[in-house]
């Protein structure tokens, strides 16, 4: 009997083995050629970036693409930069992790109900995939979405809200985008069967730096879901720190 491990096993083994966007392939590639000086001595990822999490995740969470030298690097969804630094810290502090930070795909960082994809697997030019190149990616994210059936899904940023949505209209499953507009904090409530949507600013440094998203916004959406998925607080409560 195929099991749901076995299912996203495969996909990512079809996702890291992937090449369908030349740019992508041509520019993730010099970058792991290239390096960053901070990290020369490492041996970078280079391919694309499977999604990680708790394989019985009802929460989804989409991000827009793995960053140059982040998880282009480690080989592992907003790990080794600054906007992962962010993201974990927020689901730890929410209960959705066993560590504040991500290192490294072998830092022992663990997701207790909750799996993070992207809408694009391959860390584009100036953060920004071509509309084909994003079409190229979304039979993966269907597949994701399929097998972990998710009642809640928070995208984050503009792109990968577009992105989501864009998968189920052209599953059928959506008539619309018009309706969905992106907003930070909203809350979408789609056609049933289909789970809740919710929306935040990506967690970049553009975002981050500038308090566009703080801690505390961040926390408050994540502390929303949890009570959206019937989950208790965490018996850890972390508060100091946030703002």
């Amino acid at each position: 009997m195929t099991t749901v491990e076995d299912t996203l096993a495969l996909l990512n083994r079809r996702i890291i083995a992937c090449r369908r966007c030349p740019r992508l392939v041509r520019y993730r590639e010099q970058v792991a050629r290239q390096k960053r000086r901070a990290f020369a001595d490492q041996t970078y990822w280079g391919r694309p970036v499977p999604g990680f999490g708790d394989p019985h995740a009802r929460f989804l969470i989409v991000g827009l693409a793995p960053a140059a030298h982040g998880g282009n690097r480690t080989g592992r969804m907003f790990t080794g930069d600054r906007s992962g630094d962010f993201l974990y810290d927020c689901l730890f502090r929410a209960g959705f992790s066993n560590q504040p930070q991500s290192v490294d795909r072998n830092d022992g960082l663990q997701l207790f109900g909750v799996y993070i994809t992207a809408v694009a697997r391959c860390c584009p030019p100036k953060n920004r995939p071509l509309p084909e190149e994003l079409a190229n990616c979304r039979p993966y994210l269907a597949c994701e979405f399929d097998c972990l059936q998710p009642r809640v899904v928070l995208a984050l940023g503009q792109i990968a809200l577009h992105g989501f949505l864009s998968m189920l209209k052209e599953r059928g499953q959506l008539t619309s985008l018009a309706p969905y507009r992106f907003r930070h904090g909203a809350r979408y409530r789609l056609p049933p069967p289909l789970p809740i949507v919710y929306a935040s600013y990506h967690p970049s440094q553009q975002n981050t730096f500038t308090g566009r998203l703080t801690r505390r916004m961040l926390l408050t959406l994540l502390r929303r879901i949890r009570r959206e998925l019937g989950l208790p607080a965490p018996e850890r409560v972390r508060t100091a720190g946030a703002q």
